[in-house]
């Protein structure tokens, strides 16, 4: 009988709604037969006094990509050049197309960090849209608070800067950037965030931007009426009543990603030190990659692979990270606490 995947390929939370949260939908599910808000106004507010920012420096969407097409959409002219880092998020060259806008990719470092002086020089007059992913997907490196200041200095006023923070919840590191007091003074900045990850609620496609309300009102032009679904809005909603429970959670995992990559870097591999809820694993002639996909795929543990790129791996449960460590354990070792 074969064991049951594992799925740790997209960075979803290991662990269902909390119980408060599984109770708001179960009593908006009720209610399925009448239209949500023609715009979640009210969810930007609630969104708005949770970060503590005005209630019009808050944008909503379908998912942090949603919010991430409504700005492209609110900024790009054809012809437009979207620049980003490469491996990154997929979905940047796909939405770069949606709106009409041609990708322009820039490679990582060879340590797996965003080159922030490379996508600066990047920028050109047809620029209309830069991308900082912090931390970054797939590598889980971190831009310093010192680094990203730098760069935003370097971009012209009329490019805008999309600082994509899906995983910002998990960064621990001491040199990590406040960004929301960086808005002031840059209408050019955006900040996104979902609840997808930390918050646990991949399924119901919530994002929301943080910037200079003038922005924030161009992308809200964007907005899909009826656009979030009601169930969606009331979990978002008991979820923000839910900080102390959701911080342990997420504590939790952090726990279980320095675990993970204390164990495989003992084990020889190329892992890569992570701010996110994931870990990488760097391609190289000698790394062994192939090797390590089809012995992961044969015991059913679903990851993301990047071709002659490397390995992007879920943190889960403990449980699931014993299956991984026990697949690619040298003889002889075993999993550890």
């Amino acid at each position: 009988m074969f064991p049951s995947p594992r799925l740790l390929g997209l960075n979803e939370s290991p662990y269902p709604p909390l119980p408060s949260v599984r109770k708001a939908i179960r009593a908006t599910a009720d209610r399925a037969h009448r239209y949500p808000p023609f715009h979640p106004d009210r969810l930007a507010r609630r969104i708005a006094g949770w970060c503590g920012v005005d209630g019009d420096a808050v944008a909503v969407g379908s998912g942090s990509v949603g919010v991430a097409l409504q700005l492209l959409q609110a900024v790009v002219r054809p012809g437009d050049r979207m620049v980003y880092a490469w491996p990154g998020f997929d979905a940047y060259p796909m939405l770069a197309t949606m709106a009409g806008a041609e990708p322009v990719p820039v490679p990582l470092l060879p340590d797996g960090r965003q080159n922030l002086a490379a996508l600066a020089g990047a920028i050109d007059a047809t620029t209309s849209v830069v991308v900082v992913c912090n931390p970054h997907n797939p590598t889980g490196s971190l831009v310093t608070a010192s680094e990203l200041a730098e760069f935003l200095a370097r971009v012209p006023e009329r490019v805008t800067v999309l600082l994509d923070e899906a995983y910002i919840e998990f960064v621990r590191h001491p040199a990590a950037p406040d960004s929301l007091p960086l808005l002031a003074g840059r209408p050019n900045l955006l900040v996104l965030r979902t609840f997808s990850k930390a918050y646990g609620l991949a399924a119901l496609r919530v994002g929301y931007g943080l910037g200079d309300p003038r922005l924030v009102a161009r992308i809200r032009e964007q907005q899909l009426p009826y656009g979030i679904n009601a169930v969606a809005a009331a979990a978002v909603e008991a979820t923000l009543e839910a900080g102390e429970e959701l911080t342990a959670r997420v504590d939790d995992v952090i726990c279980e990603r320095e675990r993970l990559h204390r164990r495989l870097a003992r084990y020889g591999l190329p892992v890569l030190p992570s701010q996110a809820n994931f870990l990488w694993l760097a391609a190289g002639p000698d790394t062994g990659t192939d090797r390590t996909v089809h012995a992961l795929n044969t015991a059913r543990i679903h990851i993301r692979h990047w071709p002659a790129e490397g390995i992007r791996l879920t943190v889960g449960r403990p449980e699931d990270g014993d299956a991984v460590l026990s697949v690619l354990a040298p003889a002889g070792s075993g999993p550890d606490r």
